[in-house]
């Protein structure tokens, strides 16, 4: 008879591989230290392969060891969702709900999408967290987030996503630049890098890019934002031109900056705002009533 691993210790491995520390993962298990440790060695056993390397000092995962968290932290996930699956069917709107966020969006609709739910679902509770849209992917795959909302298109793997609506670009200049500037606006006429964008590893950027037709490389300035409040700093302060989405721009990202708002050269620049949750998770319909607000607040 074939012997699987149990979730409990899969559980202890997860939490160790978190923790780095026995007697912290064994406090969060509500275990004692020795019971914790037996699982683990329990589970090496039954895998047929040393997970961890252990000394007095410190402990290292093998490269077995962190794939085999990996594949766990999905099974939990998996066996989180079959266990929420009764009680969401009858309550999808109840309880916590852990919700992630980019930074380019958070800041303009979570404030409003709080306020919403508590105005219409008042025992749902959300937990927010904003972050990049690789770390929240993987939040979400280990079962650590149930929900993101994402600017797409971007890559989100087996991931399961739902279109919410539109953020348009905006081309915002100063109005020094803009005094010296030819109507209609066109990119070949923009100076060398004059246009300043986030970095790279803010999916905004890729979106701008791709969405205003940038294919003029050497009009972008190699130096780089980590903010949209960064961006638009730089902008009005004469330094050249930037592509600011329309739901920051609703929420007074621009105000009080000597700054002119203007159509972009490409027509219908824009982002797709979505809902991106596992394939496996039983709260589908938490999501689409979520889904529905978010779309709301857009409108």
């Amino acid at each position: 008879m074939n012997k699987f691993p149990s979730l409990k210790q899969l559980y202890y491995l997860v939490t160790l591989y978190e923790t780095r520390h026995f007697g912290e993962a064994a406090k969060r298990c509500f275990v004692s230290q020795s019971t914790l440790s037996s699982g683990i060695q329990n589970l090496e056993g039954l895998i047929g392969s040393q997970l961890i390397e252990r000394n007095n000092k410190t402990l290292v995962f093998s490269a077995i060891g962190e794939d085999v968290v990996s594949r766990g932290k999905e099974m939990l996930a998996r066996s989180q969702d079959l266990m929420e699956m009764t009680l969401v069917s009858e309550k999808p709107m109840q309880g916590k709900l852990r919700v992630g966020c980019i930074p380019t969006i958070a800041p303009f609709l979570l404030c409003d999408l709080v306020k919403a739910v508590n105005q219409h679902y008042s025992e749902l509770d959300l937990l927010l967290r904003e972050d990049t849209t690789a770390n929240l992917l993987h939040a979400l795959k280990s079962g650590e987030m149930d929900v993101l909302i994402l600017a797409l298109p971007v890559g989100i793997g087996s991931m399961v996503s739902r279109c919410v609506g539109r953020d348009f670009f905006k081309m915002v200049l100063s109005r020094f630049q803009v005094e010296k500037m030819n109507w209609p606006i066109r990119y070949v006429d923009l100076p060398d890098e004059s246009v300043f964008l986030l970095d790279r590893e803010n999916c905004l950027t890729d979106h701008v890019v791709s969405a205003c037709n940038l294919t003029l490389t050497e009009k972008i300035n190699p130096f780089t934002a980590t903010s949209l409040h960064t961006l638009v700093q730089m902008v009005a302060n004469g330094l050249g031109t930037t592509f600011v989405p329309q739901m920051a721009i609703k929420h007074g990202l621009v105000d009080s900056l000597d700054l002119v708002v203007v159509e972009p050269p490409s027509a219908e620049a824009y982002r797709e705002i979505g809902l991106v949750w596992r394939p496996t998770s039983s709260r589908k319909s938490t999501f689409d009533l979520l889904a529905d607000l978010v779309e709301t607040l857009l409108q």
